[in-house]
């Protein structure tokens, strides 16, 4: 009796079309700002109180609209290129590996687009890559046939602001709360703020991390789905802006525009919690192919 064949249809995605979407994404991430983050900016505006706070915010939208119409990057630091993969059970990619293309397309879009090449081949020995690669990629499988990339330049300013805190149960949501902000408060200028920041809850030391990263993905003025959560960033946001570092350092009201937090289940021993800061260039840009 003959076996029966893998009846899955499996849609095909070439190989260079990944390549060169993950290019355009590295070049379009970095010089057009989201349209949420540019509401977010001109909110921060009406809300700050401080005149020079307010000459900042006039000057941070003055310069992405620059960078939008020049196609040049918002930001000197063009990041490290943080790359998030929805990948369909049903898709399979022709001519190369997925993994392969992904590099490649970092690597011509920095090129190509003239941004600024900032990843060292080793953390000692410092020798630049030439090309901004390796990318950090993470995947995950879903249903479905389609792919889904999103790129995330993430500048190493910010990126030094963050941290994991191995937190106890006994510490309990104050412990959280006390964390975050405090994480916040040491970061003062250095994350050139105003900032997005992203809490990761639960989970382990590495995922906590992951999803505090990812939660930085979050459309600005979105709402958590969890209430509890949806209240819990908000009584985040308020406290981090009563700490009046304010736009750049310079003092005033808004030191944050918004506070996103993942959460996910975690061992009864740990309670352990991430804080990622964004700039106020928090870029990232999508497509589904």
């Amino acid at each position: 009796m003959a076996e029966s064949g893998n009846s899955c249809q499996c849609r095909e995605i070439p190989f260079e079309q990944v390549k060169e979407t993950v290019a355009r994404l590295c070049i379009e991430a970095n010089c057009v700002l989201g349209d949420d983050m540019v509401r977010a900016l001109e909110d921060g505006l009406k809300a700050e109180e401080s005149e020079t706070g307010k000459e900042i915010f006039r000057q941070l939208l003055k310069n992405q609209e620059i960078a939008r119409a020049d196609m040049m990057p918002i930001c000197q630091d063009t990041g490290w290129a943080v790359v998030w993969v929805e990948i369909g059970s049903e898709v399979r990619i022709t001519g190369g590996e997925l993994g392969t293309a992904i590099q490649e397309g970092v690597a011509k879009g920095y090129t190509e687009g003239y941004l600024r090449k900032s990843i060292v081949a080793d953390p000692i020995r410092r020798k630049n890559t030439g090309n901004n690669t390796p990318a950090i990629v993470y995947y995950d499988i879903v249903p479905g046939n389609q792919l889904k990339i999103t790129v995330q330049p993430k500048g190493g300013g910010s990126e030094n602001m963050s941290e994991v805190k191995m937190l106890s149960a006994a510490d309990g949501v104050e412990g959280i709360k006390r964390f975050v902000v405090d994480r916040v408060w040491r970061s003062q200028a250095n994350p050139c703020p105003p900032v997005i920041v992203g809490v990761g809850i639960g989970g382990t030391f590495e995922k906590c991390a992951q999803m505090a990263k990812r939660a930085l993905l979050r459309e600005v003025g979105s709402v958590h789905p969890d209430p509890f959560y949806a209240q819990l960033e908000q009584e985040l946001l308020k406290e981090i802006n009563k700490l009046g570092i304010g736009p750049q350092g310079f003092g005033g009201r808004v030191t944050a525009l918004a506070v996103f937090i993942e959460a996910f289940p975690c061992h009864i021993a740990m309670m352990p919690c991430a804080v990622n800061i964004n700039c106020h260039a928090a870029r990232h840009k999508s497509a589904i192919l």
